[in-house]
């Protein structure tokens, strides 16, 4: 018996969510080809919970690594946290976080973000930004998801040097590099800190 365009509908919508967990309700009706509302009758079916609230179960996960932050402290959901080495983030943005005659997102959201990331994966009880270079290379919209990658480059007598890229969807808006000094002892080993810029 072939299965039914519910059924199938369903099954589309797990798979999509396996692969993209953040999706909002908007992205999917438009990929799937259906109303708004569909998507969040198909959820509640399923049991799906809405993104604000799987960002906040999948977050919640990781919070008990931070060791330089109070979990309130990072602007975004840490996704992964692998401390001393790299860390995911993700927020969408919302009207309050945008210029209201072009819809552009705060450059200084952006900043927030990739540096609380940066701070959050350093090996250290408390880590300071000492100097940071970035590239804002893309305008993000209202509405964007926006994820942030962090990957721990090296660290040595106290510091820390730090990337961090953001995107919105497939396109970088943002890119960071971040050197910040740490105290307290390491809890893993680092390799070597070295700033080429």
């Amino acid at each position: 018996m072939a299965e039914s365009r519910r059924s199938l509908r369903h099954r589309r919508l797990v798979e999509m969510l396996e692969r993209e967990p953040f999706l909002t309700d908007e992205d999917i009706a438009e990929r799937m080809d259906v109303s708004i509302q569909t998507v969040r009758l198909d959820r509640l079916k399923l049991g799906i919970p809405e993104l604000r609230e799987r960002m906040r179960s999948v977050a919640h996960l990781h919070y008990e690594h931070l060791r330089s932050l109070r979990p309130d402290e990072v602007f975004g959901a840490i996704l992964e946290l692998d401390v001393g080495h790299s860390g995911t983030s993700v927020w969408r943005a919302q009207q309050e976080h945008v210029i209201s005659r072009s819809q552009v997102v705060r450059g200084h959201f952006l900043f927030a973000q990739a540096n609380s990331l940066a701070v959050a994966v350093v090996d250290a009880a408390q880590a300071l930004t000492a100097r940071a270079n970035v590239r804002f290379s893309k305008p993000a919209l209202c509405g964007a998801t926006l994820t942030a990658r962090a990957r721990v480059l090296g660290q040595r007598h106290g510091y820390a040097l730090v990337d961090v890229v953001i995107q919105a969807g497939s396109d970088d808006v943002f890119a960071g590099r971040f050197l910040l000094q740490g105290t307290g002892a390491p809890a893993h080993g680092g390799a070597a800190v070295e700033d080429r810029d």
